[in-house]
């Protein structure tokens, strides 16, 4: 039976109102892409006032807030986007939850998988909607990609293979380089390849991982292979410092999906046969980036009274997460707060 929400203020006709928890690049998108396709964004927060009003100016919000606790407070506030980078993360959205907000958490859910499953617990003990903000799942191609997979178009499928690899900013204070916070190319990029392994897959049973460093020791480019029970495997890179193809392929035994880069945005896909033909080539238009799909389905759970859905639950973010952690064991990269 699927978990439901009790918190049922939001089911009286209303719009859902937004609150965006942080000012920075990625909120910058997302309430971009939530203006455009017409969804309220009620109120904005930010560690000083003046950011919270200058981003509330340039989006039309009603309401500015000078920190987080006063966001979280704000009676006209139904769901919190938690867009501060991944080191904060697991107090924000504690925070926002506590408040008795539902929270649509930035990727990666957490620092690791015991900050997930205490945001994933809190969330289900208050009937509250917690959703990892992975937006390329809710994607038209990854729906029907879906699809295809599912209904054995591609036969026994047995490989995926993607990349997302960048040639990103090297200076060592960048956060990106700063393993005081979360930096290196596993959590920022190669949660993408990862998440969309177990898109397909679902949680390996076998996990081999190889990585290099960058002058701060954080993870400059990382390779995984993810076996799963029946021999599927996984072939999985990122890197922080090199541009590459940021592709993607799904290889069965009757067909093959080779995704255009870059995959994890709004791309095209060509479906072949197992003789090399092209049976499907997939285009579906979409406007601005794509992170509308992911608040649509938050509403959509928010309405229904559910508190999960079949395309990425919480509990498969927990899961992940405790994938990305035995990753980051096998390749010696730890940060402040690990637990042994």
């Amino acid at each position: 039976m699927p978990q439901t929400s009790n918190n049922s203020g939001e089911g009286s006709g209303r719009p859902v109102r937004w609150g965006i928890l942080g000012t920075g690049f990625i909120a910058d998108l997302q309430a971009s892409d939530l203006v455009d396709n017409g969804f309220t964004i009620q109120a904005v927060g930010s560690r000083t006032a003046a950011s919270a009003a200058e981003f509330a100016a340039k989006f039309q919000i009603a309401s500015a807030h000078g920190s987080y606790e006063d966001l979280v407070a704000d009676p006209e506030v139904d769901v919190v986007y938690v867009s501060t980078p991944h080191p904060f993360h697991y107090e924000n959205a504690l925070l926002a939850l506590n408040a008795g907000k539902h929270v649509l958490i930035e990727k990666p859910f957490a620092m690791n998988a015991g900050q997930a499953r205490e945001i994933v617990d809190l969330a289900e003990s208050k009937g509250l909607v917690a959703l990892e903000a992975m937006w390329t799942r809710y994607l038209p191609h990854m729906v029907r990609i879906r699809e295809l997979v599912r209904s054995g178009a591609l036969g026994d499928v047995r490989t995926v293979i993607a990349d997302h690899n960048q040639n990103l900013p090297k200076d060592p204070l960048h956060r990106l380089n700063d393993p005081a916070l979360g930096g290196g190319a596993l959590l920022d990029l190669g949660i993408y390849p990862v998440s969309f392994a177990f898109d397909v897959f679902g949680a390996p049973v076998n996990i081999r991982a190889l990585a290099s460093r960058t002058a701060t020791g954080v993870d400059r480019q990382t390779a995984m292979i993810f076996e799963y029970s029946d021999g599927q495997q996984a072939l999985l890179h990122c890197a922080l410092d090199t541009a590459g193809p940021n592709r993607a392929s799904i290889i069965g035994t009757e067909g093959s999906i080779a995704i255009d880069s870059v995959w994890y945005t709004p791309a095209p896909f060509t479906r072949y046969d197992a003789d090399g033909n092209v049976v499907e080539r997939f285009e579906a238009p979409v406007t601005g980036r794509g992170m509308q799909y992911q608040a649509w389905e938050l509403e959509r759970l928010i309405r229904t009274g559910a508190l999960a859905n079949d395309v990425l639950s919480a509990r498969e973010s927990v899961l992940v997460m405790e994938t990305v952690d035995d990753v980051r064991r096998q390749i010696g990269l730890r940060y402040e707060g690990d637990r042994d």
